[in-house]
């Protein structure tokens, strides 16, 4: 079986052979194993631009960005970031919170916060875990690193009587 067309050498002029081009062999392609659903479902982020503004209460499953203004009370199961240049005047609970702007309220996060170099909070904060960047800023009462049935323990008792007993002792 011959894989080049030879031409005929009729003329003085030289061609080079034109190679006879035979089908493209078919790709093999494997079955793809079915697409497990994950525990977690992928969430989606709003977005909430420098020149928004929003008053009202926000609650959902999904992540947020605020780069604008919001006034009122988030409740959102995902993550919160609030933008450098931002301006939040809310109560928040979320499970992670990334503060760059200024807000002032109280917090709650499920997992983590972290204060960015460039975030400034006013208001009371609850974590599990607590990340502040060096020049940011913080007015407020800070409880993190405890664990639920640890911190359960404290709801009951107010920290200020438990202080001044510990005061009258001495």
């Amino acid at each position: 079986m011959a894989l080049w067309n030879q031409a005929t050498q009729d003329s003085d002029e030289k061609s080079p052979p034109t190679p006879i081009l035979a089908p493209a062999p078919t790709p093999v392609v494997a079955p793809m194993a079915p697409v497990k659903e994950s525990a977690v479902k992928e969430r989606r982020e709003s977005v909430f631009g420098a020149g928004v503004t929003i008053e009202g209460k926000i609650e959902g499953d999904g992540d947020i960005r605020i780069a604008g203004k919001f006034d009122g009370d988030l409740q959102i199961k995902g993550d919160v970031i609030i933008e450098k240049g931002a301006k939040v005047n809310a109560k928040v609970s979320a499970a992670n919170l990334t503060v760059g702007g200024e807000l002032n309220g109280n917090v709650t996060a499920a997992a983590q916060v972290k204060l960015l170099e460039s975030a400034q909070l006013t208001g009371d904060l609850k974590a599990a875990t607590l990340t502040v960047a060096a020049g940011s800023r913080m007015r407020g009462h800070v409880e993190f690193g405890w664990s639920a049935s640890e911190a359960a323990k404290f709801i009951n008792e107010p920290a200020r009587d438990k202080q001044k007993s510990d005061f009258a002792e001495l």
